[in-house]
């Protein structure tokens, strides 16, 4: 397995759970989707996972290897391995799209400027932003810093990549246009992919799997056709949209 969640567990200071005995399995090139009410523990989940936060109890094994009980040295090279794009897509307002793109090669990798410079021009073009690629984040669209979010996170060849809702703060066309372009770029790269959002359509765009993570608890729902099936009144009570606080 590529991914794997061993009864994962995190509390904050006050003690109470936000995740609470997770398990999950994840093998190479799927893309696992993890939808749920606000305020549930999506984006914890997603930072547990990328070793971000270290969980209150548990394992995450990334290839076999346990990410928060092995060596520093082994720890990073797996968390090299990995990619994140962020909700808010976190571009250094001070620097152009190409040097956003740039950065993290120059401060991860040995790569020359010369082999920097074509991987830069590279994925800007996989994204279709190789005219921006000296404009500034504001001076681009939202829907283009998602893209230049996109590509900054591929360009460091990850074999996973995590997703903190790709659609946030969207319309609807370019969100779906946003999740084709993630599949594509995916399915070429054979990256192994984690995504959260609270758009049902967008995860069943996405998704080879859902997983519902409501009051701590990740309930793996399967394929797109199994989760619209799936039995337990409060799956279908949030994917209708219809999500009550007190539903049990």
């Amino acid at each position: 397995m590529m991914i794997e969640l061993k009864n994962i567990s995190h509390h904050f200071d006050r003690g109470e759970n936000i995740l609470s005995n997770i398990n999950l399995a994840m093998r190479r090139g799927e893309t696992f989707v993890i939808v749920g009410p606000s305020g549930q523990g999506k984006s914890t989940l997603l930072k547990v996972m990328s070793g971000l936060i270290s969980p209150s109890q548990g394992e995450i094994l990334i290839q076999s290897k346990n990410l928060y009980a092995c060596p520093r040295k082994e720890r990073v090279e797996l968390m090299n391995k990995m990619g994140m794009l962020f909700q808010k897509n976190a571009l250094f307002d001070s620097l152009t799209v190409g040097e956003n793109l740039a950065f993290p090669l120059r401060e991860t990798t040995d790569l020359d400027e010369t082999r920097i410079n074509f991987r830069v021009k590279k994925f800007l073009e996989a994204v279709d932003l190789l005219k921006a690629e000296n404009l500034y984040p504001e001076e681009i669209s939202g829907g283009m810093q998602k893209r230049v979010g996109i590509a900054r996170a591929l360009a460091l060849h990850p074999e996973i990549i995590f997703y903190d809702d790709p659609t946030a703060g969207l319309d609807p066309i370019t969100s779906r246009l946003i999740v084709e372009l993630l599949l594509r770029l995916n399915k070429e790269y054979s990256v192994t992919t984690v995504a959260i959002t609270n758009d049902m359509n967008r995860a069943y765009q996405m998704a080879d799997r859902i997983g519902v993570l409501m009051e701590g608890r990740l309930i793996i729902t399967g394929t797109v056709e199994e989760t619209k099936k799936y039995p337990d009144p409060r799956v279908q009570s949030f994917i209708r949209g219809e999500w009550l606080s007190d539903v049990s």
